[in-house]
């Protein structure tokens, strides 16, 4: 089945992304690195369209679907814009676990929306093995840490809640669309309320000063997740989005390997058994919907 592959692709590339995106904000605004970093994704996907032709389908696309892929952008947006937000202030390996969340969230939206209610028994066990997984990885809080020092997570959960809700609006405008075409437009919609935000805050004037290595891996956190999303909407439009999403949001293990080798940031025995709970119930999922 083809739409497993690109589910587990755009696993892979989303994994990279995260860290790409981590080394390309240490110093330049979370804000401005959204909006430049989008600005990439929106040339990857729509050069994806004219490779594969579907450039000519857009005045075909119905105004519910339209509507649906600019819900689905807006939505995007705002994730980004939390998780990122999030990235910036705490460390991959609790900051990841956290958006990852919204897995949980997507499995019970798409039983009660889209009906699928097949191996609802194993379903509902793998959205508790994610739950458990989750909360095991984001360690104790310590009773030095400041109500500042804690922030990230409200800022991740938020970004949590608005993937969930990218993935619904998604399928639904998908429906009928060409996915690289969909996958286009909504970047197109991100893009445009990325830099709403960032003009409204007067951070285009941190342009100049953006450090140029931290330019290039936003750049190519940009390409990692253009890569990303042309993999997991095609899959979700083909596939089982019940299935998909847990797949999708198994970067986590692409994240936390790279954050060990590039940031030295080590799991705790509790956040490593979180973390195989999540593969198990990840791993649970798939079979059942195979």
């Amino acid at each position: 089945m083809m739409w497993l592959l690109m589910a587990v692709l755009s696993a892979f590339f989303a994994g990279l992304t995260s860290i790409l995106a981590k080394s390309g904000i240490r110093k330049t605004d979370s804000d401005l690195a959204t909006g430049l970093r989008t600005f990439v994704v929106l040339a990857f996907a729509w050069i994806m369209v004219f490779v594969v032709g579907s450039a000519d389908q857009i005045r075909g696309i119905s105004a519910k679907s339209l509507i649906f892929l600019i819900l689905s952008g807006l939505a995007t947006g705002a994730s980004w814009i939390f998780y990122f937000k999030a990235l910036s202030m705490g460390d991959v390996n609790k900051v990841v676990p956290v958006d990852k969340s919204s897995t949980i969230l997507t499995i019970l939206l798409a039983i009660v929306i889209f009906g699928e209610t097949s191996h609802l028994a194993v379903k509902l066990v793998s959205a508790a093995l994610l739950g458990i997984g989750i909360w095991m990885m984001i360690e104790k809080k310590q009773a030095s840490q400041t109500k500042k020092d804690r922030v990230w997570i409200v800022y991740a959960a938020l970004g949590a809640v608005f993937a969930a809700l990218t993935s619904i609006l998604a399928k639904v405008g998908i429906e009928n669309v060409e996915s690289n075409l969909g996958t286009a437009i909504r970047t197109f919609v991100v893009l445009l309320m990325a830099w709403a935000i960032i003009l409204s805050k007067g951070k285009h004037r941190q342009i100049k000063t953006v450090d140029r290595k931290e330019l290039i891996f936003i750049s190519l956190s940009g390409v990692a997740t253009g890569a990303s999303w042309l993999c997991y909407y095609y899959a979700l439009q083909k596939g089982i989005v019940s299935v998909v999403v847990p797949i999708d949001k198994m970067s986590i293990v692409v994240s936390i390997a790279f954050s060990f080798i590039v940031f030295k940031e080590k799991l705790s025995r509790r956040a490593l058994l979180g973390l195989l709970l999540m593969v198990a119930g990840t791993l649970l999922m798939v079979f059942a919907g195979k």
